[in-house]
């Protein structure tokens, strides 16, 4: 059985992964205060042209018609089966774009994932998943199994920065995030039931401490952990190299997954975290 793999743009992952594996990534369209950019916009512009402009830009995710032409080729051939990896429903309507295309197209060997995640979360996911296809030969029962399993171990703790981007989205009043920068305040945010909570504020260093800490206490040592960042990649890399052997980590391996235009129109440039899965 060969498998192909489907997702849109609020997945983060290296191009080189998705090119290798031929994964299919939808665009999500940008909009800057009615400038379109329908293929979205690599990071460093994105983030570049949220700092010049000041603008909080809104994305659009992928219509059922952009789903129906990614999933056509492979529909209902023996040979294939399709995943459709998407954004958490709690944070997109995405899904229901991908089961509309599945219906039009009476499709049977598809199965539509909620991942429950988004950005370098849906990444991790996706890439242990193909990890599990090459190592196991299984059988699409046994992918949507493993798939499934999986989701409910997957983690994303990560320190937000720079308070500025979520007070423009709404996030935090104006007074809350001048305080917060006075206190050298950091939110710290994870991803639970699908949705991006703050489960913290850590003033300094203690932000740091406190995600290693989360991490040493839950992780299942058999998966690697994955780390984020948006804009700034020092933030992640001296991040790494403070702790790497309290978390067991070589930096000279570790490829670092930019957070995109979907989560970073939320949270801005300058947070950085990690990706791991539970006990």
């Amino acid at each position: 059985m060969k498998y192909k793999i489907v997702t849109e743009a609020s997945v983060d992952m290296p191009d080189s992964f998705a090119k290798e594996n031929d994964i299919t990534i939808l665009p999500i369209e940008l909009n800057f205060a009615g400038e379109l950019f329908p293929e979205g916009l690599p990071n460093d512009e994105f983030y570049e042209k949220m700092r010049t402009t000041g603008i909080i830009p809104k994305t659009s995710q992928p219509n059922q018609y952009k789903f129906e032409n990614a999933l056509s080729p492979y529909c209902n051939k023996e040979d294939w089966f399709v995943l459709t990896i998407v954004i958490s429903s709690n944070l997109a309507g995405t899904i229901a774009q991908a089961k509309n295309a599945v219906e039009a197209l009476k499709m049977k060997n598809v199965y539509i994932c909620d991942s429950e995640v988004t950005t370098f979360a849906e990444g991790a996911l996706i890439m242990e998943i193909v990890k599990y296809i090459k190592e196991n030969n299984p059988s699409p029962q046994e992918v949507i199994d493993e798939l499934e399993r999986l989701k409910r171990k997957i983690r994303l703790i990560a320190v937000v920065s720079d308070l500025k981007y979520l007070r423009l989205g709404g996030r935090i009043s104006g007074a809350a995030a001048a305080l917060g920068t006075v206190l050298n305040m950091k939110p710290i945010i994870a991803l639970e039931g699908g949705r991006v909570v703050n489960i913290a504020k850590k003033r300094g260093e203690q932000a740091n401490i406190f995600m290693v800490d989360e991490v040493l206490k839950n992780r299942d040592k058999t998966y690697p952990i994955y780390f984020g960042y948006s804009a700034n990649k020092k933030n992640i890399e001296n991040f790494v190299q403070k702790y790497q052997d309290k978390l067991d980590v070589n930096p000279d391996k570790i490829e670092y997954h930019g957070i995109g235009c979907v989560v970073g129109t939320h949270v801005g440039p300058g947070v950085y975290g990690m990706v791991y899965f539970a006990k």
